[in-house]
């Protein structure tokens, strides 16, 4: 009999299972972003006035600030896989729900059903219960995730104690990115002050949420100015469009000072980048170090973010390294150079004279000179044969003897070498 009891129990599961993830996932977000304001605040300040003892921990404080706006990106594509989690969720329980009205109006009071009326509802109902275990595993998956990174939100504290976070903090007003976004909500670009920059806003883009702003978001003014400061980028001022690309600022002013040289504050964000790897995944910059994509990003289709593997490359070299050293009476013909030969030697010991008629006028005789062939021969081998006399030796005396002591007498019966 199919498991009826258990599937509706799944479905109660998840449905307590969900929220308890998200409300633990919105406490580690929160307390991952009060972090962020509290030292986004700090690096600010210390920008505005030199302090010695916010001088010492700068690099730390950057490197904190790093860490921990890392930590809350992680956090919210978690808490986005875990609300698509508790979409796919709901949308199965609407088919259980279905399925099981569907299999009431087939059996109903009947004793006996056909099996192809039933069985068909009966593999939908596991497929269902199949579904929901696998979003248990999810469900279950995400939570270890959120568990695993706790460890480096409290590393933070044995950086930066408590105590040592207030003194640092005294008298210095801590803002909330979304009290950011709204101080300078009202102050827009102008695009009339700009000739050739394109700028985007709300009211003329349809498609304005859907744009892939660079940088994670962030300001890219005040991060390549302000020494690696992370500001989040309001996009309510006007969105710059540069080379197919769309970044964000904080101010105004930060946006009509990138926008005067957008590449030359791109090549600066991409040097710090060099001076601190993890900014290359946290400011999403793989378009400027396209070998350490991720793998998710190297199977899409954009060719732009898959590594260079292959290339056409050409190499030149110098076809005489040294300085050329032209010899005009160079002669590489043999028979020419002996006909020079035989010419300085007939012109050493010998007079020329010269008769002309006007018969040889303008005429002479030419002649050639080849080596008549010969016929030869050489012998290699020489056949010749030898006979030699055949050893016999007869032995007389063995046989017939009568006397108790037998004398044996030798004959050599071999003929001499003259004789064969």
């Amino acid at each position: 009999m199919f498991p009826t009891k258990s599937i509706s129990i799944v479905p109660a599961i998840l449905n307590e299972a969900i929220p308890a993830a998200s409300h633990h996932i919105d406490i580690e977000l929160q307390t991952s972003q009060d972090l962020s304001y509290r030292y986004t605040a700090m690096i600010e300040t210390m920008h505005q006035s030199l302090n010695a003892e916010m001088e010492l921990k700068r690099t730390m404080l950057k490197e904190v600030l790093y860490n921990v706006r890392q930590h809350e990106a992680y956090l919210c594509v978690i808490l986005s896989d875990v609300i698509t989690c508790a979409q796919e969720v709901e949308m199965m329980q609407k088919q259980f729900a279905a399925q099981m009205e569907q299999l009431k109006d087939v059996v109903r009071a009947k004793t006996a059903v056909p099996t192809s009326q039933v069985y068909p509802i009966f593999i939908a109902l596991s497929n269902l219960w199949t579904s929901f275990q696998d979003e248990i595993l999810v469900l279950s998956f995400l939570n270890n995730l959120t568990v695993n990174l706790q460890q480096f939100l409290d590393a933070h504290a044995f950086i930066f104690p408590e105590n040592v976070m207030e003194s640092l903090l005294e008298g210095i007003i801590v803002k909330t990115d979304e009290e950011r976004l709204k101080e300078s909500a009202d102050d827009k670009v102008n695009v009339s002050d700009f000739t050739s920059e394109e700028w985007l806003f709300p009211e003329t883009t349809i498609n304005f949420s859907q744009l892939i702003v660079q940088y994670h978001g962030f300001c890219a003014y005040s991060f390549a100015v302000k020494d690696g400061l992370l500001l989040p980028g309001n996009p309510s001022l006007g969105i710059l469009k540069h080379k197919e690309k769309y970044y964000t600022f904080s101010s105004k002013e930060n946006a009509y000072s990138f926008a005067k040289n957008p590449d030359k504050y791109i090549k600066m964000i991409g040097d710090k980048a060099k001076e601190s790897p993890e900014l290359i995944q946290l400011l999403e910059l793989h378009q400027q170090f396209e070998s350490l994509a991720p793998y998710s990003q190297i199977k899409s289709k954009d060719k732009s973010l898959k590594p260079i593997t292959k290339c056409d490359s050409s190499t030149q070299t110098d076809t005489h390294i040294l300085p050329p050293t032209i010899v005009k009476d160079y002669e590489w013909n043999e028979w020419e150079l002996r006909r020079k030969a035989i010419k300085l030697a007939n012109l050493r010991q010998k007079l020329t004279h010269s008769v002309q008629t006007n018969l040889s006028h303008m005429r002479r005789d030419n002649s050639a000179q080849v080596y008549l062939m010969k016929d030869s021969s050489t012998q290699t081998k020489c056949e010749n044969s030898s006979n030699v006399p055949r050893p016999q030796i007869f032995l007389a005396g063995l046989r017939g003897g009568t006397p108790p002591i037998t004398h044996m007498t030798k004959v050599n019966l071999t003929r001499a070498v003259d004789e064969t």
